[in-house]
């Protein structure tokens, strides 16, 4: 069974976040994600950014709102340090398969640097070890600024990889 709420011993509570959360963590999804955004932007350039990145960057809006569709196969938790929403994690969890997956997540950049992606993660982890998962997996980037994200799940555990490499060219 999976739990609405959660505190552990550093203040930060884990709560099931439901649509009235979406402001708030649509805010601090914009926040985490726009120097990863810019640095996307200096990496490809201009034309190939707009092209075939822009897009998906802006997609990320909605979503984060389909998270909370009633059908949606996610389930989405705020973090709140002292009472104040800091991130959020979203978990699936694949109950034949027995994969849980950490889907989209985001800690608030002035929160950065104090543990909690880390934390989030391995309560991510513990929702799917109750829920009988055998296998917990995470995407993220291999680019520079996806370097603390990485960091972060290595220190929950997430220990085997595979690395991906995504080529362009400008072909006009």
């Amino acid at each position: 069974m999976i739990n609405n709420s959660s505190k552990n011993e550093s203040n930060i509570e884990f709560i099931v976040a439901d649509e009235k959360d979406i402001d708030t963590l649509e805010d601090i999804r914009e926040s985490a994600f726009q120097p990863i955004f810019d640095s996307f932007r200096n990496i490809l350039g201009k034309t190939i950014y707009e092209y075939a990145q822009l897009p998906e960057d802006e997609a990320q809006k909605e979503l984060l709102k389909s998270l909370f569709d009633e059908d949606s196969i996610w389930k989405t938790w705020k973090v709140n340090l002292e009472e104040v929403t800091v991130g959020f994690v979203s978990i699936r969890i694949d109950k034949k398969a027995k994969v849980g997956e950490i889907g989209l997540n985001a800690v608030h950049p002035k929160y950065a640097k104090r543990g909690i992606g880390t934390q989030m993660y391995d309560f991510a982890v513990e929702i799917m070890r109750n829920e009988g998962m055998k296998v917990a997996t995470v995407a993220t980037g291999g680019d520079p600024s996806h370097l603390s994200a990485r960091k972060a799940y290595r220190k929950a555990g997430f220990d085997v990889e595979i690395p991906s490499v995504w080529m362009c060219q400008v072909i006009e």
